[in-house]
């Protein structure tokens, strides 16, 4: 039931952004609520400095193989979010692409751990979610959220996680068992879990670029929401424009800066 009123929620929120989307490209994203919105981000603000900065920062000091097979095993796993929007946005190619990486790096390369996909020629490729898939349908931004812990968004960015999160089906974990493989679904405790430590493994990963910005940001506030609102723009248009943000897979090239 609490899966079907969170699908219910989503849809019905998909078509008020429908209905009130512009026909221009170029509206600036609302900020309707920005009030809440700063308080939010500075109840962030002090989550991070109080525990995220800290724990990141310990995860930085493990060893480099440690911390690159936790990027290669996070990037697996968003394959089971990814595949089904390369389907819904029509990127069968891509698709195809990402469905031999999650089957190669789940068994050859032990859970994501390592990327033996690569090797044979299956190159890792952009991730998507359900709110990428939504602005390529043509679904508004709505107005601009920042979320307790998870940070930046947009309505229908959050409505792309209520549907990830309530999306069971497209959520597995294959395991085995008494030599048979089975098929488990995801719990949603498991989601959470990832988007966590996918944001610790961001995070340590750019703490010299959030330390400059929150330094030299007269409106550290307003910087982020610019930065995400134009990275998700780059996203949905599948721009080739590369942000100075390090993501899945940087660890080689900033341990050699």
């Amino acid at each position: 039931m609490k899966r079907i009123l969170g699908i219910l929620t989503a849809i019905l929120l998909i078509q008020s952004l429908i209905v009130n989307k512009s026909f221009s490209d170029e509206v600036e994203v609302k900020d309707c609520f920005e009030k809440l919105n700063r308080v939010t981000f500075a109840l962030n603000m002090g989550l991070d400095k109080v525990i995220f900065k800290p724990v990141s920062k310990g995860y930085r000091k493990l060893p480099s193989p440690i911390r690159t097979g936790t990027s290669n095993a996070l990037s697996n796993l968003s394959n089971l979010i990814t595949i089904p929007n390369n389907l819904l946005q029509g990127d069968f190619g891509s698709a195809a692409n990402n469905s031999a990486r999650l089957l190669i790096n789940t068994t050859l390369g032990i859970a994501g751990i390592f990327d033996p996909a690569n090797s044979f020629g299956f190159e890792k490729r952009d991730k998507e979610d359900f709110g990428q898939t939504l602005g390529v349908m043509g679904v508004g931004e709505g107005c601009y959220l920042v979320l307790p812990v998870l940070g930046p968004s947009t309505v229908r960015d959050t409505v792309g996680s209520l549907i990830a999160m309530n999306g069971g089906d497209v959520w597995h974990n294959i395991t085995v068992r008494d030599d048979e493989e089975y098929v488990k679904e995801f719990k949603e405790s498991d989601y959470w879990a990832s988007r966590v430590t996918s944001g610790i493994d961001f995070r340590a990963k750019n703490l010299e670029a959030f330390d400059a910005m929150e330094k030299n940001s007269v409106d550290l506030y307003a910087t982020v929401r610019s930065l995400y609102l134009q990275d998700r723009k780059k996203k949905i248009n599948n721009s080739n424009e590369k942000t100075e943000a390090m993501e899945d897979g940087d660890w080689d090239t900033l341990e050699n800066q």
